[in-house]
């Protein structure tokens, strides 16, 4: 009696069958939710079935349309795994189906022809996909060029016999049912909690996308909905945990990570580390990169990281140099950086595309206060800030700018003027009292000095310098330190740290022969001025120490 002999399986094989079958469900998974941790699993599963069993052509194939889907292969890449796939299994119709697609993504449409025509040889009744792939490859031929009847026949019938059979064709068939199936659920869900959204019945919304997310494991799309929805009823935390699931989902979801970044950057001002990530992420999709750029710069300016700002807005206005704001932005940095050359560089530019008067007024402020303040050139930052006042005459703050130019080249007549100027703008605006106030006492004006600073004070009671200006004019212009003696005390309870207004207010007690409380405030100076360094500590020390000669 002969005994037959049965070969084992090896138990790797074995492995390798369970492991590809594995990689099916995930890249079928993959085909029809598009979650991103699908296709991973499944290019993950079809690289171990290939280190297990190199001999399974499918993985090799299968394999290749994922890496290339993914950017991490080429073309003429996947077309070299598909030859490896025919080489192991040359009748395998699948095999010569992608191929034939990989030969058409190549331009190389003779070829594709001959792999399609291989598959359908093989694959007997469920050739209904590579007839219509060959169908579509005749078109081509028939769009391109000047056709013959004999082409028109051909098309017409692979793409007529191809639409017949795919009722036979069981894994297209399988796959279009699990697709309907999904995209029904999927549509029923949203429909439903978007009915509930549009009738503001949040909970019930809530609800329903919840279930779409048990029911359907579309959980990139319904934790977005469940994001926007929370965003809608102001509960930001909630909103920021669905989007970062949604995320974590589906890391090539653009979208989401969009949100990420703008709900954190608004809400969570503080966690700037955790933006700057989200915007890093955005890069690599490629998209509106300049824009990506000029938010990771004005980041990197909250973290006082002067180089990589500079580096962001300088990358943003690369890509877009006819850009206003992205040339403001990198000016700003600049001067941050203490680049103040390359900052009036790209100030001057701003100014010169100029998209609106009344910001363009505000890039002249900018420009001008370096010219005046770091280059000292006066002429320029008068011709900067008339220039800026032209743009937007009710820009209170560039007039102002420019009366203090003018007081700081004791022009003095024209600081008052242009002060008074401002009033005339803005009557309200208490700034520009005061500092009309210190320039009618610098020019010796006293009455009206005194009208400037009480018109300051009543519109802000809480403005110390006007306190303190107003008690100088009583005490060392009217001389009436007794009267002065009030306003530096406000002035001090205002700002416990307002050195200056301890030292007038020692001034002032010793003008009234008070000895004892003028050595007080005197001491109580030189111990602030060596915090603030405001004033000479010897001219303190021997205005203290004349007290007692």
């Amino acid at each position: 009696m002969t005994q037959s002999i049965i070969t084992p399986i090896m138990p790797q094989y074995s492995d390798a069958s369970k492991i590809l079958e594995e990689a099916r469900r995930a890249h079928e998974r993959y085909l029809i939710k598009q979650l991103d941790s699908d296709l991973e699993k499944a290019i993950e599963s079809y690289i171990d079935v290939i280190k297990i069993n190199p001999s399974l052509s499918e993985s090799y194939y299968r394999l290749a349309s994922l890496l290339l889907l993914k950017g991490q292969i080429s073309v003429e890449g996947a077309l070299e795994q598909c030859k490896t796939a025919i080489s192991l299994e040359p009748n395998n119709p699948n095999a010569h189906i992608y191929t034939g697609y990989f030969q058409c993504l190549c331009g190389n449409m003779e070829e594709a022809e001959k792999e399609f025509a291989l598959a359908i040889s093989g694959s007997g009744k469920n050739s209904a996909r590579p007839r219509l792939f060959l169908s579509k490859v005749l078109l081509n031929r028939i769009q391109g060029k000047s056709s013959s009847v004999k082409d028109v026949m051909k098309f017409l019938y692979y793409f007529l016999s191809g639409s017949m059979m795919i009722m036979w064709d069981c894994p297209s068939l399988k796959m279009f049912y699990k697709f309907l199936a999904n995209d029904f659920s999927v549509f029923s869900y949203r429909t439903l909690g978007e009915t509930f959204e549009k009738m503001k019945l949040f909970p019930s919304a809530l609800d329903a996308y919840s279930k779409g997310l048990e029911k359907t494991a579309q959980g990139n799309l319904f934790y977005q909905k469940m994001g926007d929805l929370s965003l809608e009823c102001n509960d930001i935390n909630s909103s920021l945990e669905c989007y970062k699931r949604a995320y974590n989902l589906n890391p090539n979801d653009r979208e989401v990570l969009i949100k990420l970044a703008t709900i954190n950057q608004t809400y969570f001002p503080e966690d700037t580390d955790t933006t700057i990530d989200y915007y890093n992420s955005l890069l690599e999709f490629g998209v509106d990169l300049d824009k990506i750029y000029y938010e990771l710069g004005h980041l990197y300016l909250k973290k006082s990281d002067k180089i990589h700002a500079v580096s962001a807005f300088k990358l943003a206005e690369e890509m877009n140099p006819e850009n206003p704001y992205y040339n403001n932005s990198l000016a700003y940095a600049y001067v941050k950086a203490e680049l103040y050359d390359d900052a009036i560089e790209y100030y001057q530019r701003a100014i010169k595309i100029n998209p609106d008067a009344e910001w363009t007024s505000i890039v002249c402020h900018a420009l001008g206060a370096i010219y005046a303040e770091v280059k000292e050139n006066y002429e320029a930052a008068e011709a900067t800030f008339n220039a800026g006042m032209v743009l937007d005459p009710n820009n209170i703050d560039i007039q102002l700018s420019l009366g203090d130019l003018f007081m700081s080249q004791n022009d003095l007549d024209k600081a008052i003027k242009t002060y008074c100027d401002a009033i005339a703008v803005d009557p309200l605006n208490y700034l520009t009292y005061a500092k009309t106030g210190l320039a009618l006492w610098e020019k010796d004006y006293l009455e009206e000095a005194i009208v400037a600073f009480h018109k300051s004070i009543e519109l802000n009671p809480d403005f110390e310098i006007a306190q303190n200006n107003l008690g100088v004019v009583y005490l060392d212009g009217i001389g009436d330190p007794k009267l002065s003696l009030d306003y530096f005390k406000t002035a001090i309870e205002l700002n416990p740290n307002y050195t200056l207004a301890y030292f007038n207010l020692a001034r002032a007690y010793q003008a009234i022969g008070n000895k004892s409380e003028a050595a007080q405030y005197y001491q109580m100076t030189i111990d602030l001025n060596k915090v603030t360094e405001e004033l000479s500590e010897k001219d303190i020390k021997d205005r203290l120490h004349k007290l007692f000669e």
